[in-house]
């Protein structure tokens, strides 16, 4: 019996099915946007074959887009991990991770300097969802063990700190926690300058807004880790809606296409500069791990060998005030904005923004005080950008 499909020839049933071109074999040298909210399957025998995984495919983009699927399992190749899913943001990844691993009556230790909407998603579980946290000096190795205790399910340290720049010491951070997994937060190094599953953690995750795309132009976050957690952590993203949207992981796969070359660029870049800015009378002091001068320099010299990265910052003698007037006087070549790792330099300000939800004495307690500004550096001339620094803190000095 034959069952061919009548054609039509309605305006209205063309333009609603059009948009399609016939297959064909050739692959196109970029890979091309999958944008579609679902994927059509040609019998309730596909979808089980998919759903199960027997079968390659995709049956709705909130479970799973080849967008996301590119770039999360080329951020695990670089971390060296086995799988990694993408997020709508680093902290919906945060978010996934933790509410995957976490529950009522757990406990979590996490370091005491971290990026300020960490801290206030962990005080959150706490004040919210009945868990507990430790808060510790990941310097202080006996403090890490005594902080385990047998509810302990998650330790989350940041592998170079947001805003202060210390390198972790992963390897003995790892051995403090024994048999506790270990999540870090790598958006500053990036795997081109260190990679933490390499040292002993489990899970790795990026806000993959800033280095991993590099350009400023998305909202994106990964995680990736071991298969088995991986698992569990993709239920978590699937449920609470937290997924990506194929555009912005095709964005990020791009700006993954340069990031050796650019974390290479900017370390540098920040070298130079934060040697210069030590020489700037309006400046208290320069943290930057590449300095001699850095409390975790030595450390930061063996982790990451290659290069210590475009983030840095300094503290103005004049504080909040002097901070507004180099913000003002920058403000049309290194502009303030509240976000990192763009192609160009940008300024921001912790207590202002990263770190505004800390009290003014748990910034004090991490070392952020009222003149501190982080820099960004980005991909410009390292000459064009000392004279511009120079120039505006030069006239906050007179």
């Amino acid at each position: 019996m034959s069952h061919e499909v009548p054609k039509t020839s309605s305006d209205a049933t063309i333009a609603a099915r059009g948009g399609w071109v016939p297959e064909f074999v050739t692959r196109p040298s970029a890979p091309p946007i999958y944008m579609t909210t679902a994927f059509d399957l040609d019998d309730l025998s596909q979808l089980d074959s998919v759903a199960s995984g027997r079968e390659a495919g995709y049956i709705y983009t909130r479970d799973g887009n080849p967008n996301h699927e590119a770039f999360a399992a080329d951020v695990a190749k670089l971390e060296g991990a086995n799988a990694g899913i993408a997020c709508a943001s680093g902290m919906g990844a945060l978010t996934a991770a933790l509410l995957a691993m976490v529950k009522t009556g757990d406990h979590i230790v996490a370091a005491r300097v971290l990026y300020g909407r960490t801290g206030q998603l962990i005080n959150h579980l706490c004040s919210s969802f009945g868990v507990t946290v430790t808060y510790v000096d990941i310097t202080d190795v006996a403090a890490i063990r005594a902080a385990c205790t047998p509810k302990t399910q998650l330790a989350l340290i940041e592998s170079v700190s947001n805003p202060l720049v210390e390198v972790a010491d992963i390897p003995a951070v790892v051995q403090a926690l024994g048999s506790v997994p270990l999540l870090v937060d790598n958006t500053f190094a990036t795997p081109s300058l260190l990679r933490p599953i390499d040292h002993g953690a489990q899970l790795v995750w990026h806000s993959a807004s800033k280095y991993l795309n590099g350009h400023g132009d998305v909202m994106l976050g990964v995680m990736v880790g071991a298969n088995a957690l991986m698992r569990k952590i993709r239920g978590a993203l699937s449920l609470y809606g937290m997924n990506s949207n194929p555009m912005e992981s095709w964005l990020g796969s791009r700006g993954l296409r340069t990031l050796p070359l650019r974390m290479a660029r900017v370390s540098e870049t920040a070298l130079t500069v934060a040697q210069d800015l030590e020489k700037q009378s309006a400046i208290n002091r320069v943290f930057y791990p590449g300095l001699s001068s850095h409390a975790t320099h030595a450390l930061a010299k063996r982790l990451m060998p290659r290069g210590q990265g475009g983030m840095l910052a300094f503290d103005l003698k004049g504080g909040r005030n002097a901070v507004d007037a180099l913000f003002r006087l920058l403000a049309e070549t290194i502009p303030f904005s509240p976000t990192l790792a763009d192609a160009r330099t940008t300024l921001s300000y912790p207590a202002g923004t990263s770190h505004k939800f800390m009290t003014a004495a748990e910034r004090a307690a991490c070392g952020i005080t009222d003149g501190l500004v982080r820099l960004s550096v980005g991909l410009e001339d390292a000459n064009d950008l000392m004279k511009e620094l120079g120039a505006a803190l030069g006239r906050i000095a007179q």
